[in-house]
């Protein structure tokens, strides 16, 4: 794997407002964001490069600075399962630092991508002198739990029709924005996440706009009527 190693913080684009967009950060005073920024590093990855292997030691854990990364696991038969998306101001591989366990999946980026590093040991100390950090990663923690059991859930339960629109509100929150959103993923891997096919995700797409819940232009999908994509997340009837 080729990687472009930069050491500590430094410059225009990682001072401490940057580090205040990532949501884990964002309640930090600028004394404490100070001391995360000594210990942090970030790297350079581009496209298709692999940031960590399931099975690697959890030796720290990762920040989208800028880019977006998948989390996936792959089967003995090689099939892929993609657990997360992440995009700048996500955090991810926390679980393993703080179990001092390896990482239980891989990660990939999806596009260039820079990725702020925190090595486990320095962390776990800046924790135990810090106990409102303690308090907010715990939060986020208990959060990704709370997704990953919806994740399970709708992998398991749900229709197909049911999962799509629910991605596309979870998009909406994220995205800020109750009137569209911006697909951050191929239509294949977009499959790949709610447990389809491309085939299938098309033709419900078309199904959804047919029946005035969307719009889709491309990347774009304008959302026409919120409470009826609502109400499709939850029964899953798509005539």
């Amino acid at each position: 794997m080729c990687y472009n190693y930069f050491g500590p913080l430094t410059g225009e684009l990682y001072r401490i407002k940057n580090l205040k967009t990532i949501p884990l950060f964002s309640g930090l005073s600028d004394d404490h964001l100070e001391k995360i920024s000594s210990i942090a590093s970030t790297l350079n990855f581009d496209r298709g490069e692999i940031i960590f292997h399931e099975g690697d030691k959890g030796d720290g854990f990762y920040m989208v600075e800028k880019g977006r990364v998948k989390v996936f696991k792959l089967s003995f038969e090689g099939k892929e399962q993609i657990l997360h998306i992440y995009g700048p101001g996500n955090t991810f591989g926390e679980v393993p630092v703080f179990e001092g366990k390896n990482f239980p999946a891989s990660s990939m980026a999806l596009e260039k991508s820079i990725i702020i590093v925190l090595p486990r040991d320095k962390f776990v100390n800046l924790i135990t002198k810090t106990p409102g950090l303690g308090m907010i990663l715990l939060a986020d923690l208990s959060k990704r739990l709370r997704d990953f059991t919806m994740q399970i859930e709708n992998l398991s339960l749900k229709e197909v029709p049911a999962r799509l629109a629910a991605y596309i509100l979870t998009l909406s929150r994220e995205q800020k924005n109750k009137r569209q959103v911006i697909l951050p993923i191929s239509k294949a891997q977009l499959s790949n996440l709610i447990g389809t096919t491309p085939e299938t995700i098309s033709r419900i797409f078309k199904k959804m706009m047919d029946s005035s819940y969307i719009e889709v232009q491309t990347k774009t999908i304008l959302i026409k009527n919120l409470e009826g994509l609502a109400d499709l997340s939850e029964s899953g009837s798509l005539s």
